[in-house]
C-alpha cells in the first residue's frame, strides 16, 4: 500500500543538485546555529510519563525576557519521519525575534533526532491531528516553566500537517494562547481506498465544533495538496461547526504555494495578514530589534552571468548543469571547485551555504560561490589564495558516496 504525505521541505523549492559519478542521494548539510538571533537546540520532555525528548530548534532576542513566544510546527515528508531533518523555519522565526518573540519549533516524537514513536492513524485524518497536537501541548506545557516566556502571550502556529496538529490543539483549554495560525494545514494520504479529502473536511468540522481558540487560516491558489476547492470546504465546515476561522487566500505563489512559509520571499506573503491577526487578538507587532543581515558575497565583473562557458573548472556536463541553474528561482547560488565538482541550491534556507557544503562533501579541493541569484560573484584572486591554503593543509577523510540531481525538495511525491 503506497502512503505519499508530501510536506513543506518537499514542496517548497530547497533544491540541491551536485556532480556526482554515479546517481546517489543529496547529501544536505546541518546548517550551522544562528547566533545572531541566539539559536539554539533544547530537549523537551513529551509523551507517556513525558519519556520522549522532542528536539526543539529555539530562537530569542538577546536579553532575560520574558517574551511572547510563538510555537511553529512541521509538516511531514515522505519517507521515514526520523530521516527528516531538523525544520526551524528561518525566515519567520528572523521576523518574529525582531518583534521581541522567543520561537520554539519542535520536531514531534519520532522527527529528526527527538526520541519516541511516530503515530500515525491511517486515513483517520482527526485522530491524526489529536495525536500530533499532544506533542505541541508538551512543548507548552514546557515553555510556561520558562523565565523568559511570557506565559500570558503566546500564539500558535502550524503549516501543512503541523496545521493540521495545530487546529487540532485549538480544542483544548490553552491559558495564555491567544490565536492559532494554519498555513496551508492538513494531511494528504495517496494510499488505496483512503478519501483523504472527505476525511479532512470531517476533521476540521470535529475541531470547529469543539474550537476554542481564533484562528487565521492562509492558504495559496497554487497548492499542490489542497485545492482552493477543497480549502472551501474545510474552513465552512470548521465555521458551520462553531469555529472562528478567518481565511485568506492569496495568490499562486511561485511554482507550488504550499511551500510559501519556507521561502525567503513568503514574507511578503503572510506578513500583513498575520501581524493584522496579531493586533486583533493582543499580540506585539512592532519592530523592536534590528537582527543584522549576513554578509552577502559583491557581485565582481567576471563574467556575464548568462555565459556559461565562463564559469571555471566546468566540464560540459557541468555547463549544462550551470544553464539548468540559470532557470530556477531565487534565492539561488552556485558552487565550484578546481576538482570540477559544481553543486546548486535553490530556495529554501540559505542556499549559499547548503550550495557549499554538499560542492564541499565531493570534492577534495575548496568549493567557491560562483553566482548568487543574479549575479557573479566569483573572485579568481581569492579562489587561487584558497586553493594554495588548502594545498598546504592535511586533507580530510574522505566524504561518503554523495549525490546527484535534485533529490532534496523534489515534487515527485505529488
Amino acid at each position: 500500500m503506497l502512503k505519499v504525505r508530501p510536506s513543506v521541505r518537499k514542496l517548497t523549492a530547497a533544491f540541491i543538485a551536485s556532480l556526482a559519478l554515479l546517481p546517489g542521494l543529496a547529501i544536505e548539510q546541518e546548517l550551522q546555529l544562528d547566533y545572531r538571533i541566539n539559536e539554539h537546540i533544547v530537549l523537551i520532555p513529551a509523551g507517556q510519563n513525558h519519556q520522549a525528548r522532542l528536539e526543539t530548534t529555539v530562537f530569542q532576542p538577546n536579553g532575560p525576557g520574558p517574551f511572547p513566544l510563538i510555537i511553529i510546527n512541521h509538516g511531514k515528508d515522505p519517507g521515514h519521519p526520523n530521516l527528516q531533518p531538523r525544520d526551524r523555519f528561518y525566515h519567520m522565526a528572523h521576523a518574529f525575534v525582531e518583534r521581541g518573540y522567543a520561537v520554539m519549533v519542535p520536531m514531534r516524537q519520532g522527527f529528526a533526532n527527538s526520541t519516541g514513536y511516530y503515530r500515525d492513524h491511517g486515513c483517520d485524518m482527526t485522530a491524526n491531528g489529536y495525536t500530533q497536537a499532544e506533542d505541541i501541548k508538551d512543548t507548552l506545557e514546557y515553555a510556561r516553566a520558562q523565565k523568559w516566556v511570557d506565559t500570558d502571550h503566546v500564539v500558535v502556529a502550524g503549516q501543512s500537517y503541523g496545521g493540521l496538529a495545530t487546529m487540532a490543539l485549538g480544542t483544548e483549554d490553552l491559558p495564555g494562547v491567544r490565536g492559532l495560525i494554519n498555513f496551508a494545514g492538513g494531511l494528504r494520504d495517496d494510499s488505496n481506498g483512503c478519501g483523504w479529502r472527505s476525511a479532512l473536511v470531517s476533521a476540521f468540522a470535529e475541531y470547529g465544533s469543539q474550537n476554542k481558540v481564533p484562528s487565521l487560516w492562509m492558504y495559496g491558489q497554487n497548492d499542490s495538496l489542497f485545492s482552493p476547492e477543497l480549502v472551501a470546504r474545510m474552513h465552512d465546515a470548521f465555521e458551520q461547526a462553531g469555529g472562528r476561522a478567518q481565511l485568506v487566500e492569496y495568490a499562486a505563489f511561485k511554482r507550488d504555494s504550499h511551500g510559501m512559509l519556507a521561502s525567503r520571499d513568503g514574507q511578503k506573503v503572510w506578513l500583513a495578514d498575520t501581524m493584522n491577526f496579531l493586533q486583533q487578538i493582543g499580540m506585539p507587532t512592532r519592530v523592536v530589534f534590528k537582527v543584522p543581515e549576513p554578509p552577502q558575497p559583491q557581485a565582481t565583473n567576471f563574467a556575464a552571468i548568462e555565459d556559461a562557458d565562463a564559469v571555471p573548472f566546468l566540464s560540459e556536463n557541468g555547463k549544462r548543469a550551470y544553464r539548468e541553474y540559470l532557470t530556477k528561482m531565487t534565492p539561488r547560488a552556485f558552487a565550484v571547485s578546481p576538482s570540477g565538482a559544481w553543486c546548486w541550491a535553490e530556495e529554501g534556507e540559505d542556499p549559499e551555504a547548503r550550495a557549499l557544503a554538499t560542492c564541499s562533501a565531493k570534492s577534495d579541493k575548496p568549493c567557491r560561490l560562483y553566482s548568487v541569484d543574479e549575479h557573479v560573484v566569483w573572485n579568481p584572486d581569492l579562489a587561487e589564495k584558497a586553493a594554495v591554503t588548502a594545498s598546504n593543509t592535511t586533507a580530510p577523510a574522505a566524504p561518503g558516496n554523495g549525490a546527484v540531481g535534485n533529490a532534496v525538495g523534489m515534487t515527485a511525491a505529488n
